[in-house]
């Protein structure tokens, strides 16, 4: 990666609606979620119907015609209902790509109320309007809406989007042409290996403890959950009881988030070049799969599967994935060396002879090879092989 150059980024920020405005961004939405789903219904009935398929065009034509019958329609940015119309559109390119895969296809669903929790305006100026000297944005029906600035935007505002989060409303602006934020040289390298007793191990011998936010909340969750369950169903009381659960929720993820950014910031500070494995989490979040057993058809083994459901909970809780993705995107807009690789044997291959077996792991925290009595902290060792192999990659592409 070179050493400076521009790129994309969004912001995040708190919107501050009045009583009116509230009302108006939930109609808004409703209304967004009504047109999700009549072109929804649209495209099913065609194909069952006629075996026709519909696409964003035939439905973007229509726009006109129904903005025309329905004032409660016509009141919204034209152009953020061709933004849900191209939504529902991906919907249907990502089914259709895992039928031909032949993966688990997935087809669109009906957006209930909790489902549909966004609008998007794509083009600043048409419909929406980012207003940064009155710290304020334009949204068409709404009118202008407070923003609580915590930062400044940088680059040219591209797309415009609310986000519901239980009762607060979010603004998100994704922008162009944002410079990048270079950090000054600092000659130090380091391999990085995520896991579940330390969260993060580098090559060097750091280890980052993990905060494990899911399980420490854990309890007070399952009684906001028992909550809900006892509630009753399409009351008053059962939708305060849903926020609740939905924001202990947030409150994880975001205490994780933060916690992210906060270890990814001092990566990126104190390394010139950083190096990760190229995990597929969805692959290790995966049910441990059923083994018949032979001599009695029918009946099937014991699998690890409750121990491989106690993993999967930790992994998640962990949150490797939207670590690693702030972790490059810091290093891209520092200018930082990024390099990805192959995760096998990087916990079992042995740093001094190279001997890999699954037998080396002798404990979680211990590695010890079969073949030459080498001993290490597992992480650590991990963690080095994770960098020799970065670096091998980077000399190759030099």
């Amino acid at each position: 990666m070179g050493r400076g150059g521009l790129m994309r980024r969004a912001y995040m920020f708190r919107l501050r609606p009045t009583a009116r405005q509230h009302v108006a961004l939930a109609a808004c939405v409703e209304s967004h979620r009504e047109l999700y789903n009549a072109a929804l219904q649209e495209r099913r009935d065609a194909w069952s119907h006629s075996k026709t398929r519909i696409n964003y065009g035939d439905q973007s034509a229509q726009l006109t015609g129904i903005r025309a019958e329905r004032p409660d329609q016509a009141v919204w940015s034209f152009s953020s209902q061709q933004a849900t119309l191209r939504r529902l559109n991906k919907s249907f390119q990502g089914f259709f790509r895992r039928v031909r895969a032949g993966q688990k296809a997935g087809y669109p669903r009906f957006k209930g109320h909790a489902r549909f929790e966004s609008v998007e305006w794509p083009k600043d100026g048409d419909g929406a309007r980012w207003l940064p000297e009155a710290k304020r944005v334009y949204l068409q029906g709404i009118g202008q809406v407070k923003v609580t600035m915590h930062r400044q935007v940088v680059g040219r505002v591209k797309t415009i989007q609310i986000k519901r989060q239980g009762w607060r409303w979010m603004l998100v602006l994704s922008c162009d042409d944002v410079p990048t934020n270079l950090l000054p040289v600092t000659g130090r390298q380091a391999g990085i290996d995520v896991g579940i007793t330390s969260f993060a191990t580098t090559s060097d011998g750091e280890h980052v403890e993990n905060p494990r936010w899911g399980r420490v909340a854990a309890e007070r969750l399952a009684a906001a959950q028992q909550r809900l369950q006892r509630a009753q169903r399409r009351s008053k009381n059962r939708d305060r009881k849903r926020e609740a659960v939905a924001a202990r929720h947030r409150k994880i993820a975001n205490q994780r988030k933060d916690f992210h950014h906060k270890q990814a910031r001092e990566l990126v500070e104190r390394y010139d070049l950083l190096v990760v494995e190229d995990l597929q989490i969805a692959n290790l979040l995966r049910r441990a799969k059923p083994v018949p057993d032979p001599a009695n058809p029918g009946q099937y083994l014991r699998n690890g599967a409750r121990a491989k459901s106690g993993l999967s909970r930790s992994i998640g809780d962990a949150g490797w994935g939207g670590f690693i993705s702030i972790l490059r995107a810091k290093a891209e807009d520092a200018g930082r060396t990024w390099i990805e690789v192959d995760p096998r044997h990087t916990s079992d291959g042995c740093e001094k002879c190279g001997y890999a077996a699954a037998e080396n792991r002798v404990t979680q925290a211990a590695f010890e090879c079969q073949r030459c009595a080498h001993r290490a902290q597992a992480d650590e060792h991990a963690a080095r092989n994770i960098l020799r192999a970065g670096l091998a990659l980077h000399a190759q592409a030099a």
